[in-house]
C-alpha cells in the first residue's frame, strides 16, 4: 500500500529575514511597557484616558516628520531640513492669506487655500533638495543640512523673527478639532501611518525604497527608476513635515518663530530607536511609531515628575540611549 509522502514546509532565507524583521517592529514594546508602569507610579493622572491622548496628541506632529525621514532614510537618504520646513511652510502659507496687518504679504488669498498653499511649498523644498542632491550628485547630508539653515533663515526674515497668531479658523482647525472623541490630528496620523505601512509592504514604490536602500546600482540594473522615486520620496518627505506644521500651528494657536526647531534630533531618535538603519534599506514605519510612543511617553513623564528644564535633556537623553540598547539587545546587531 503506497503511503502519502507528507508535506514538508521549506523555509527560505528571506521568509526568515521577513519574520525576523516584523519581530523587530515590537522590540520597544517591553520598554513602553515599562514607561507605562513607571509614569503609573510616577503620578496616577499619567494612565488616565485624558493624559495619554494629550500624549500622543502632543507627538502627533513630530510623528509625521519622523514618518517622512524614515521613509528617507530607507532609501538609503538623509533631510535635515525637515524641521525647518515645519515652521516655514506654515508660515508663508498663512501670510499668503492674512492681511498686511496682521503680518501677511498683503496678497490675501482665500483662506481655504491656506493649507494646499502649506502643503505646495513642503513639497517644493523637498523637490529642490532632490533636484540638489539628484541631479547636482551632492551630498544629501550637506545640502539638507545647508537647506535647514536656508529655510530657518526665509522664515525669520519674512516674519521679521515675530509669531503669527491672527491665523484663520480653517488653518487652525486640523490641528484643534475633535473627532468622535478625540482629536483630529491623532486621526489624521494614525490614517497616513497606515497609507505608509500599506504602500511599503504591498505597492512595488513601497518595495523600491528598500531595494535602492540596500543597493542601488542593483535596483537601477533591476529596472527601477532610482532618480525619480528618491526624487518623490523627498517631495512626499517635504509634504509631510509642512503637513507637520499645520497639525503643530492648530495645537498651539500659533506659528512661532522657532516652530520645528530641534525637532532633527528627535526624529533621528525615534527613527533609530524604533530599527530604522542609518545607512538604508532596513527598518519600518511601525518601529518608528513605537519610538515616538517612547519619546512622547518619556516627555510626559519627565513633565509629570517636574524635571528642571536644565537636567530635562539630560534625563531624556540617557533614557532615549538605554531605549536603544534595549531595542538594540532584543532586536538583533546594532546598526551603525
Amino acid at each position: 500500500m503506497a503511503t502519502t509522502p507528507s508535506r514538508q514546509t521549506t523555509w527560505s532565507p528571506r521568509d526568515l529575514n521577513v519574520r525576523i524583521g516584523r519581530l523587530r517592529d515590537f522590540t520597544l514594546v517591553p520598554v513602553i511597557v515599562v514607561l507605562l508602569i513607571a509614569g503609573a507610579l510616577v503620578d496616577p493622572v499619567f494612565l488616565t484616558t485624558g493624559n495619554l491622548i494629550n500624549v500622543l496628541q502632543q507627538q502627533s506632529a513630530l510623528a509625521l516628520v519622523v514618518l517622512a525621514e524614515t521613509l528617507i532614510l530607507i532609501s538609503g537618504k538623509f533631510d535635515l531640513s525637515l524641521e525647518s520646513t515645519v515652521g516655514m511652510a506654515p508660515a508663508v502659507g498663512v501670510m499668503l492669506v492674512i492681511p498686511a496687518s496682521a503680518g501677511g504679504f498683503g496678497i490675501q488669498l482665500p483662506a481655504i487655500l491656506a493649507i494646499p498653499l502649506c502643503l505646495l511649498i513642503g513639497a517644493l523644498v523637498g523637490a529642490f533638495n532632490g533636484l540638489l542632491i539628484l541631479r547636482f550628485q551632492l551630498s544629501a547630508f550637506v545640502v539638507t543640512l545647508a537647506m535647514l539653515i536656508v529655510v530657518r533663515g526665509l522664515q525669520l526674515g519674512l516674519t521679521q523673527g515675530k509669531s503669527l497668531f491672527d491665523l484663520p479658523k480653517s488653518f487652525l482647525y486640523l490641528g484643534s478639532a475633535t473627532w468622535l472623541g478625540v482629536p483630529a490630528a491623532i486621526w489624521i496620523t494614525a490614517v497616513v501611518f497606515l497609507a505608509g505601512i500599506l504602500t511599503l509592504a504591498y505597492f512595488r514604490a513601497g518595495r523600491s525604497l528598500y531595494a535602492i536602500g540596500g543597493n542601488a546600482d542593483a535596483a537601477r540594473a533591476a529596472g527601477i527608476r532610482v532618480e525619480r522615486v528618491l526624487w518623490i520620496v523627498f517631495i512626499v518627505g517635504g509634504t509631510l513635515a509642512a503637513l507637520a506644521g499645520v497639525l503643530e500651528t492648530g495645537r498651539l494657536g500659533g506659528i512661532s518663530a522657532n516652530q520645528g526647531s530641534g525637532w532633527i534630533f528627535m526624529v533621528f531618535a525615534a527613527a533609530v530607536i524604533g530599527g530604522v538603519s542609518m545607512d538604508g534599506g532596513k527598518g519600518t514605519i511601525l518601529g518608528a511609531l513605537t519610538g515616538v510612543l517612547v519619546i512622547g511617553l518619556v516627555e510626559n513623564i519627565l513633565t509629570l515628575k517636574g524635571v528642571p528644564g536644565e537636567w530635562k535633556q539630560l534625563v531624556y537623553g540617557a533614557i532615549i540611549l538605554v531605549a536603544l540598547m534595549i531595542s538594540r539587545l532584543a532586536g538583533g546587531k546594532a546598526q551603525e
